[in-house]
C-alpha cells in the first residue's frame, strides 16, 4: 500500500512538474505579446540577409544567420518559404529573402534587424586564423492586399532570367525567375522559388510592396523628427549583436547586454531570450516603471 501511495505521490509531482512548465511557458508568451502592440506586429513577416565585405568569409556567415532563422521558425511552429537565394561563389549565399508565417512573426523578427558580427577561426583560411565577418538582416512586414501602395508600371522594369539555386531541373530550362527593378527608387527585388513565373513575379510584388511602405513610414517619420528637433541615435547598419567562437564562446546583444555562453544552441535557432529581453527594452510599460 505504502509502495502505491509513493509511486502516486511521484506520479501527481510529475504532473504538477509538467503543468507549472506549460503555465510558465503561456505566461511567457503572453508577456511577449502584450509587447507586441504595433501595427504590423501580428503580420507575417519578409527577411532578407545580405553578407558584409570578406567574400567567403561573410557568405559563409549569411548562410548559418539563415540557419538560424529557419530553425528558429521550426521551433515556433511557423511557416517559412525560401523565396530568393543567391549562391555564394565557393560557399555560403550573396543574398537571400525568406516569408515567415505565423502570428506575430514580424513583431518577433523586428528585434533582429540590424547588423551581425561573427568572430571564429575560419575553416577557409589555411593558417587557421581568426576572422571576422558581418551580415545585415533587414525585416518588413507581410502587408496584406488592401494597403494602399501605388506602384505604378513605368516606373518597373521587369526582368526574367533562369534561376540559379536548388530547385529541380527545370530551373535548368526555363527563364522562370523574375527580378523587378523599381526606378524611382532603385529598389531591386527577385524570386526564383516558383515554377510559374507568374507566381514569382506576384512573389517579388509582395516584397517590393513591403519595402516601399517601410520606405514611405521612414520618410514619414524623419519629417516628424525634423519638425519635432529631435535627435535619435543613428542605428541603420550598427552593429546589433556578436557571435564570438573564439578565444571563447559568447553571444552578446549590444542593445540589451543579453548574453549566452552557449553559441551553438544559439546559432541552433534559440534565440527567444534575445528577442523577449530586446522587447522588454523597448515596452513602455516596463520604461515608465523603471
Amino acid at each position: 500500500m505504502l509502495v502505491e501511495w509513493a509511486q502516486q505521490g511521484e506520479s501527481v509531482l510529475d504532473d504538477l512538474e509538467i503543468g507549472l512548465d506549460q503555465l510558465e511557458r503561456e505566461v511567457e508568451s503572453a508577456e511577449v505579446n502584450r509587447m507586441l502592440g504595433g501595427e504590423h506586429d501580428r503580420k507575417n513577416a519578409i527577411v532578407t540577409i545580405h553578407p558584409g565585405a570578406g567574400g567567403t568569409e561573410s557568405q559563409d556567415w549569411a548562410e548559418m544567420l539563415l540557419r538560424m532563422y529557419l530553425r528558429w521558425a521550426e521551433r515556433r511552429g511557423f511557416r517559412t518559404q525560401i523565396i530568393d537565394l543567391q549562391p555564394g561563389d565557393e560557399a555560403g549565399i550573396k543574398d537571400a529573402t525568406l516569408t515567415v508565417t505565423g502570428e506575430y512573426a514580424y513583431g518577433m523578427l523586428l528585434a533582429e534587424a540590424g547588423v551581425h558580427r561573427l568572430v571564429r577561426i575560419s575553416p577557409f583560411d589555411q593558417a587557421s586564423r581568426r576572422h571576422t565577418s558581418f551580415a545585415s538582416v533587414f525585416v518588413w512586414p507581410e502587408l496584406p492586399e488592401d494597403v494602399e501602395i501605388e506602384i505604378d508600371d513605368k516606373d518597373l522594369r521587369v526582368d526574367t532570367y533562369r534561376s540559379s539555386g536548388a530547385g529541380g531541373q527545370h530551373v535548368n530550362v526555363t527563364d522562370s525567375a523574375v527580378r523587378i527593378t523599381h526606378l524611382p527608387t532603385g529598389i531591386v527585388v527577385s524570386c526564383q522559388n516558383e515554377r510559374s513565373q507568374h507566381r514569382n513575379r506576384d512573389a517579388a510584388m509582395k516584397v517590393l510592396m513591403a519595402r516601399l511602405y517601410d520606405l514611405r513610414m521612414k520618410e514619414q517619420q524623419a519629417k516628424l523628427d525634423e519638425l519635432g528637433g529631435e535627435k535619435k541615435d543613428i542605428a541603420f547598419g550598427s552593429q546589433i549583436r556578436s557571435y564570438v567562437l573564439h578565444p571563447y564562446q559568447m553571444v552578446k546583444d549590444h542593445r540589451t547586454k543579453e548574453e549566452r555562453g552557449d553559441v551553438t544552441r544559439v546559432l541552433d535557432g534559440d534565440i527567444d531570450d534575445f528577442i523577449k529581453t530586446y522587447l522588454m527594452s523597448r515596452d513602455p510599460a516596463r520604461a515608465g516603471a523603471k
